[in-house]
């Protein structure tokens, strides 16, 4: 009797143990793709309000390859039989509309300075999500070189845009 109360007490400590897992990776993906399609819209919007070539440039990168990624990470939602978002979280949206007022040299400054942020901030949560042998690690895994791809040429954006004034 002993046996089977240890027995089922390992089994429902593994069973909560794996729910609290799977919930885990689907907020990292619901997060990222919400996250994919707030880059994609800030893409557009540095495509229309940026000054320099380098931030347009930038804006039609993300538009691009967030595009892409929110292609495979809703496949990876869809195999963990996740619900995705449909759009950006209501902080990202109240980011956008922020960056949306601004044009030319401030929205160049404003808007390398959010990339930074929000490439770091994703970065983390994505090496954190990689260590996940499913499918949101392979997900966080295959993304993770675009993402630092993306903060490295943020950080050149915004030293340019400091020393040029923005072009």
């Amino acid at each position: 009797m002993k046996r089977v109360l240890l027995t089922t007490a390992a089994f429902l400590l593994f069973a909560d143990m794996a729910i609290a897992q799977d919930k885990a990776n689907q907020e990292f993906l619901t997060k990222a793709i919400q996250g994919n399609y707030a880059e994609v819209q800030l893409g557009e919007l540095a495509e229309k309000n940026g000054q320099s070539g380098e931030v347009k440039n930038y804006g039609e990168m993300l538009k691009t390859e967030h595009s892409d990624a929110n292609k495979k990470a809703l496949e990876a939602a869809k195999s963990m039989g996740l619900a995705p978002p449909t759009e950006p979280n209501a902080k990202q949206k109240a980011d956008y509309d922020e960056m949306a007022k601004l044009k030319g040299p401030s929205f160049d400054k404003k808007f390398s300075e959010h990339m930074i942020m929000d490439h770091k901030k994703d970065i983390e949560e994505y090496q954190t999500a990689a260590k996940k042998q499913d499918a949101a690690g392979k997900y966080a895994t295959d993304a993770l070189p675009t993402l630092q791809k993306h903060l490295q040429r943020a950080e050149t954006l915004q030293k340019d845009t400091a020393t040029t004034g923005s072009r």
